[in-house]
């Protein structure tokens, strides 16, 4: 590849790392495995940059990649999660103090959101992260995950119907 293609990429990277980042956190609920799977899409579109490139939304492109790069985590082998009964410890520096009750209550909610989230299957999961987190549209979800409107609409309704159910979700991350 070119110097400036090569340029090129590397600030593209840069500006949508964190937003792939992001996608990929809410896919697989892990950091670590998020940082993995976004390398991994960058990676394959690195090898594909001058066709990436000439499509009309590279971000979108990218953005597919991720979650065919976190479907492939589930065919090559099981991941195996484990959950815990409670957050871990807070980390040295904080201690009471203003603004904890509410950093400990926006953590508590997302990790029960989270929670919710990994109980879903790798397909509502997407649908529900790419139209209600990402703001896709139906058409938008569907042309991401290569199926149709109506397959987008039924993944989502039942994957809402699960969440509503996810005691997690009910309780407030309560037990």
């Amino acid at each position: 590849m070119s110097a400036q293609l090569d340029t090129e990429f590397r600030e593209f990277m840069h500006s949508r790392w964190p937003a792939m980042v992001r996608l990929a956190y809410a896919l697989t609920g892990d950091q670590g495995h998020a940082e993995d799977v976004a390398q991994a899409a960058f990676a394959r579109a690195y090898a594909s940059w001058p066709k990436v490139r000439r499509t009309e939304n590279p971000e979108g492109y990218v953005r597919r990649i991720v979650i065919n790069e976190n479907r492939n985590r589930f065919r090559k082998h099981r991941v195996t999660e484990r959950l815990t009964g409670a957050p871990p410890e807070p980390g040295p520096g904080t201690g009471p103090g203003p603004g904890l009750a509410d950093a400990t209550s926006q953590y508590d909610e997302r990790s029960a959101l989270m929670a919710a989230l990994r109980r879903l299957g790798p397909r509502q999961r997407a649908v529900v992260v790419l139209r209600y987190w990402l703001g896709l549209t139906e058409a938008e979800t569907a042309a991401e995950l290569n199926c149709s409107v109506g397959t987008v609409k039924s993944q989502a309704s039942r994957a809402l119907a699960t969440l509503r159910q996810s005691a997690e979700l009910v309780d407030g991350g309560s037990q």
